[in-house]
């Protein structure tokens, strides 16, 4: 999941929420989107390999 921060930058959430904070993960911050969205295709790559 990608956010767009106040910064201008982009951020890459995990799906679920952590369960010892309610919150979701930060999986990474981008100055694209571009950028985000490849790395959460690598992500769910590595999930499976």
């Amino acid at each position: 999941m990608i956010r767009k921060l106040a910064s201008g930058q982009y951020r890459l959430y995990s799906r679920k929420l952590n369960p010892k904070t309610g919150k979701r993960r930060n999986l990474g911050t981008f100055s694209t989107r571009a950028a985000a969205e490849k790395h959460e295709r690598d992500v769910q790559y590595f999930k499976r390999h």
